[in-house]
């Protein structure tokens, strides 16, 4: 692997990626896709829920919101929740959106460091932002020691450990993109990407290589994620299953796909 060495940081890089117009659902299965939306609600629901009915109240920390998809629903669930984005564009539309909501609190992160800030949390949130994180297991040490104890951390939307896929989910889950992006007239684009990983060159200029960051890593080590939460909470479950950005991949995948992307439920924090 050669990563071309720049001095963007990486919230420059998101911003540029993640201007006002930026369309989050576009390239978003956990947006776009009911299957996979539903598994996002459902275990926002079960962290939130958890918490409630062990501490009476539960203040949720949601990192890289967006655009505040699923906020609605982490409000719904009964908490108050502060959320953080990386990119000050997308903080302004949260903030315009939320702005007569009090139980929601919006935090411009450039630093990337709301995982160490503040008081204690009854639960930690991170929808499909832990593979744009480089140290992502320091960014869920920090969040684990600030969680109460009967707290709870969810975690979903990040693409599993390459090395431990086979090859057929590996091609199956790369052809499933080009031919998306071939849908969306994008096929040069996404050609171009794909070749760049194949050599194994990255730039750090170019948000395409650096904002999806698991690409430069091999994906997430769910295992790793899983070995740092059971110390510390009394269940923890992984969930693997299949996704992509297609809608009808999607719904073939759904019966018949190996999965590439997990999440992780961890509840009641000893």
């Amino acid at each position: 692997m050669t990563v071309i060495p720049a001095n963007p940081s990486m919230g420059t890089l998101q911003e540029q990626g993640h201007d006002a117009g930026h369309d989050y659902a576009k390239g978003s299965p956990h947006i776009r896709h009911h299957s996979v939306r539903e598994r996002v609600i459902a275990g926002v629901h079960a962290v939130v829920g958890d918490v409630i009915e062990r501490n009476g109240a539960c203040h949720v920390l949601e990192l890289g919101a967006g655009h505040g998809t699923f906020t609605d629903h982490v409000v719904a669930a009964g908490a108050d929740v502060e959320v953080t984005e990386m990119s000050m564009p997308s903080a302004m539309v949260l903030r315009s959106r939320f702005r007569n909501n009090p139980k929601v609190t919006v935090t411009f992160d450039r630093d990337g460091q709301a995982d160490r800030n503040g008081g204690p949390l009854g639960a930690a949130v991170c929808i499909s932002v832990l593979h744009h994180i480089p140290d992502y297991l320091e960014t869920v040490k920090w969040l684990v020691e600030r969680i109460q104890p009967g707290g709870g951390f969810f975690s979903i939307q990040d693409p599993l450990w390459y090395p431990r896929r086979s090859r057929t989910s590996m091609s199956l889950d790369r052809n499933a993109y080009l031919l998306w992006r071939l849908g969306q007239g994008e096929f040069r684009r996404g050609l171009a990407t794909r070749m760049r990983r194949l050599r194994g060159v990255y730039d750090e200029t170019n948000e395409a290589d650096m904002v999806e960051y698991h690409v430069v890593r091999n994906g997430l080590d769910e295992q790793a994620l899983c070995a740092l939460l059971e110390p510390a909470f009394e269940k923890v479950e992984l969930q693997r299953y299949w996704s992509t950005q297609s809608g009808l991949l999607q719904a073939v995948g759904d019966r018949f796909g190996p999965p590439n992307t997990f999440g992780i439920l961890a509840q009641n924090r000893r």
